[in-house]
């Protein structure tokens, strides 16, 4: 019987457990990833979010005519871009597992997709610095916090030549 007592004890304790670890999973699951704030926007992102993909997400829902943005936090993987100019392409080197001391960037459109332009200096285990211009980036363990400054202008992204590379279009003042 003392047998038998034990065994429904460890069982009840296996669902319970396995209850929680569910419930907490749908609990960040149901985390929201962003708010409005009085100057724009506050994204709070967590392990393996693609932060490119939900700022620009993030423009489209909410359409953020233009905006820059700074932020911090825990990257997974965060891939940057020297740009080659003979070979009018971004030559790519990917770091893991690093910490984001800085990231700024800005959002514009290009017809009507939001393009974004994202530099950043990352930071290892040995606090070596990488920086750069940012072509992936994915959270890491812990999160990355962006702080979104909406402005009320809509500005455009046009590639330019001879460069090939995509050139933020200002209006003239008159």
């Amino acid at each position: 019987m003392f047998l038998l007592s034990k065994k429904i004890i460890a069982g009840a304790m296996l669902c319970l457990a396995v209850n929680l670890v569910s419930a907490q999973q749908k609990d960040d699951s149901q985390k929201c990833r962003y708010t409005k704030t009085s100057y724009g926007y506050l994204m709070v992102l967590r392990e393996g979010d693609n932060v490119l993909a939900l700022i620009e997400n993030l423009a489209k829902e909410q359409q953020i005519p233009s905006a820059n943005f700074t932020g911090i936090g825990f990257a997974q993987e965060v891939t940057f871009g020297f740009y080659d100019f003979s070979q009018k392409k971004f030559n790519p080197k990917t770091f893991s597992k690093v910490e984001m001391g800085n990231l700024t960037g800005s959002i514009a459109w290009n017809e009507d997709k939001p393009s974004l332009h994202i530099h950043g200096i990352a930071t290892d285990d040995k606090f070596d610095a990488y920086g750069g211009h940012i072509l992936g980036l994915k959270v890491g363990t812990g999160s990355m916090e962006i702080y979104i400054t909406v402005n009320q202008q809509k500005l455009q992204r046009k590639i330019e030549q001879p460069l090939n590379a995509n050139v933020l279009q200002l209006p003239c003042l008159n």
